[in-house]
């Protein structure tokens, strides 16, 4: 994994697991990797997994059965779609609106475009 230098790793990490959830990598009630397990994969210090699991059990997207593992929680694939319209809506968006302004590209424009990708 590459990871960014001005986001903290832990919240990348965390970010990678979310994509996992929303793809079904790991379904609901399903079992993740251990913290010992994901920090071999991803080539991590255990610390920093374990602030990624914190982070995730905090948030409610997964859970610990004691001597079993994290699972999935029931509710975490729509949380996440939630968390992510959110940020879609206050981030991405706004600067999506200020280079079609820089650039002139029309609302039908975009429509026309973006029909293109949502259909294949």
């Amino acid at each position: 994994m590459n990871f960014k230098q001005n986001i903290p790793i832990y919240l990348q990490i965390a970010d990678r697991i979310m994509d996992e959830i929303l793809t079904g990598v790991y379904p609901v009630n399903g079992r993740i990797p251990s913290v010992r397990e994901y920090s071999v994969a991803l080539e991590v210090n255990v610390n920093t997994m374990v602030k990624v699991y914190d982070h995730l059990t905090s948030s409610g997207l997964i859970y610990i059965k004691r001597g079993l593992g994290y699972f999935v929680s029931e509710s975490a694939p729509a949380q996440i779609r939630q968390m992510r319209k959110t940020q879609f809506f206050t981030d991405f968006l706004p600067q999506l609106a200020e280079k079609m302004q820089q650039l002139g590209i029309t609302e039908e424009d975009l429509k026309k475009e973006l029909t293109k990708y949502l259909n294949k």
